[in-house]
This record gives structure tokens, sequence and C-alpha cells, in this order.
């Protein structure tokens, strides 16, 4: 009884998710390689080493590109891409209407070794053409372009995702204890010159198997994205884990004047705190590779021992934007066991570790999550035209 019970919670679960992981399995297999399909695409957005001559720093390319869009602030440099910096820009408030600039773009490249203007472009905005291509799948990967409602409903699939991992690797296991392993072995395996609809079950349940350590990542990993209070009260009863945001309390700016550090005052602030938490807690770090200015703090982001990711910098703190007092340093291992979870199950998710080998894996397992969407839907169809069958014939015998 128990285990039809799980059959029948498998089978609707698993058809209410599947066209939401069909769209994210599908999405997810492109932006694996999102960097790449973007420099393919739009190159012209990406500089070129100049010999010779050093990449600029963040003070200084701030310094030579915000006087360019005057009625825009500079909100952050990010210089993650060896060859590209992106700039993103808030517009100022028009003294006149009270209301602010249209600006037309969000973001702008330029390249780090002159300083020249690459492109601009409103994240998303299709209408912009391609180089808003990969942003606009990003988009529709994490909110079906529906806001945070969308985020929400993705949250949802994904925390019946986690627990329907749970079913579907039971359903998996022998009924009977005798020979467990040599029977279970059977689940492991795809028959050969089978029936389409054997072949079918066998791709589903051999499928998800061999790949179930991942869906489960995945499908955690994608609570965590989308439905944040639960992830951190799960994780906070299970490990100790400290959310940077959960102990940061904003400095709200009097005005919407920027604060009194400017990029290169904010930039030198940074590596002076960073340093010194460097030899507090015993960790090697780099140069500043991205600062945020925000609600009268900065956020500066630098490479450290402590990062698990390839090309994202996850070592943080923040400042006071005026006074330059250190409020918070936010490190992605080694400080709480939640916390390195956490960096390791977004690492994981994004595609950011391990190198070329497991973008490819991010890659085909999107692929995955749609063979297994669409063989449980054959597999349910047949059963389903199989039990009308059924039925029709105990109607046409004689009573």
């Amino acid at each position: 009884m128990t285990r039809l019970f799980f059959v029948w919670l498998h089978r609707w679960v698993g058809l209410l998710m599947t066209v939401f992981l069909v769209l994210v399995g599908l999405t997810g297999s492109l932006l694996a390689f999102k960097g790449d399909l973007e420099r393919l695409m739009c190159p012209q957005i990406y500089g070129r080493p100049v010999p010779g001559r050093s990449r600029l720093d963040i003070a200084t390319i701030a310094e030579q590109v915000a006087p360019r869009v005057p009625n825009g602030q500079l909100v952050t440099i990010d210089l993650m891409d060896p060859d590209q910096a992106l700039l993103a820009f808030d517009p100022r408030i028009d003294p006149a209407t009270k209301k602010p600039y249209e600006l037309g773009f969000g973001q702008m490249f330029v390249d780090p070794w002159t300083g020249q203007e690459l492109g601009r472009r409103r994240f998303g905005d299709l209408s912009q053409g391609r180089i808003n291509l990969m942003p606009f799948i990003w988009e529709f990967h994490i909110t079906l372009l529906l806001g945070a409602a969308g985020a929400w409903v993705l949250g949802i699939v994904a925390l019946l995702w986690t627990l329907d991992s749970f079913v579907g690797f039971y359903l998996t296991l022998p009924t009977v204890r005798r020979g467990f392993l040599g029977r279970w072995k059977v689940a492991w395996l795809i028959k050969r010159n089978a029936s389409a609809f054997r072949l079918n079950f066998d791709l589903h349940r051999a499928g998800g198997l061999w790949v179930w350590l991942a869906l489960l990542v995945f499908a955690w990993s994608s609570v965590m994205l989308n439905l944040r209070p639960l992830y951190d009260r799960v994780t906070q009863a299970a490990l100790n884990y400290q959310p940077w945001y959960a102990h940061y309390a904003p400095s709200a700016p009097a005005s919407n004047d920027p604060p009194r550090l400017d990029f290169r005052a904010a930039v030198a602030t940074g590596d002076r705190l960073m340093a010194e938490q460097a030899k507090r807690y015993g960790f090697t770090v780099g140069p500043a590779v991205m600062v945020y200015r925000g609600s009268g703090d900065y956020f500066y982001f630098a490479r450290s021992s402590r990062d698990i990711r390839d090309k994202a910098a996850l070592t943080m703190l923040i400042f006071d934007g005026n006074s330059g007092a250190l409020k918070l340093l936010d490190l992605p291992t080694g400080q709480y066991s939640g916390n390195t979870i956490s960096s390791w199950l977004y690492g994981l998710h994004m595609g950011d570790v391990f190198g070329l080998p497991y973008r490819i894996f991010v890659c085909v397992l999107g692929l995955v999550i749609t063979m297994l969407s669409v063989t449980g839907i054959y597999i349910w169809w047949k059963k389903l035209r199989a039990a009308k069958k059924k039925a029709s014939r105990v109607e046409e015998l004689p009573s």
C-alpha cells in the first residue's frame, strides 16, 4: 500500500513539474557555457591585451568612465572576466522633474587595457539584439520572465523536485530483501532490443539513478536560489550557518548623493581592510575584482585562497561608505560549515567549479533532466492508455 502511494505521488508530482523542468533543463544547458556563447555572439564587448600595458585598476576605470555618463551614477565595476570591465549605472534624479533620468542602458562594457567603451545594454532586453540573448535566457531560467512571482514558482517546483528525488530513489529499490543487490542491479541497466515502452522505462529509471546525486544537488541548490527563507531555516537547523545578509544593516544615505569615499578611496580602504582580515584569519588574497556601491556602503570582492569558484570571487567584505569602518567579512569557505556547503552548492549549480569538464557535465545534465521528464510523460501516457483499454474491455463484457 505504501509503495502504491509513492508511485502515485511520483507520477503526479512529476507531471506537475515536467514543463518547468524541461524549460530550466534546456536553458541550464545553454547557461553552462554562458560566457563562451556570449564571446561567440558578441566578441565586440571584449577587449584585447595591449603589448606592454597592464590592465587598468578599478579606481582608474571609474575615474575615466564615470564622467561619460553625467546623468548616471556608477554603482558597480566588475573585473572578474580577464578581458572585460563590466560597469553598472543607476540613473540620477532630474532636479527639474524629480524623476530618474532615462539612460537607455544599465550596463556598459569597457576595454580593461585602454578604458575604451565597447558597448551598452539594458540587461535582458531582446530588442537590443544578440547582445542580450544570454541575459534573456538567464532571466528566463531564474524567473520565467515573471519576476519575483516566477522565482517563487520555480522555488516551489525545486522543493517538490528535492522531495521527489527521494521518492524516485525509493521506487528503484527491490520490494524484497532476498538477493537485494542482484535485483537492484537491474534498475541500473538499460535493456537492449527492448520495446519502446521498456526502453523509455529503463532510460527513466536508470538515467535517474546514475545522476541521482547530481539531480539532488541541483534540486536543493534551486531551493537555495529561489526559496531562500526555507533554505536558511533548514540549513541553520542542521549546521552552523550565518548568511551575510542576516547580520548586515545597510547605512542608508542621507540623500541621493554618493558616499564620501569615491571609488579610488573605496578601493584603497577595501585593500587595507581585506589585508587585515587575511592576516587575522590566515588566508591569502589578491587585488579587488569587483566593487559595488549601495545604500551608503561599499561591497568589496577579491579572489582569495578561501574561494572555490573558477571565475567569480566570493570573498567579500562590506564597509561604511563615509567612515570606511568594516561592517562585515564573508568568506565562502572555512568560516562557518553551513556557509561552506552553500558556497559549494552555488558553485556546482552555476557550473563554476572544476573547469571545462564540469561545465560539459552540467550541460549534459540539463539534457538528462529533459530526457527524464519526457520519458516520464511517455510512461504515464502508455499506462493511461492501457488502463483505458482495460476499462473498455470490462464494460464490453456481458453482465
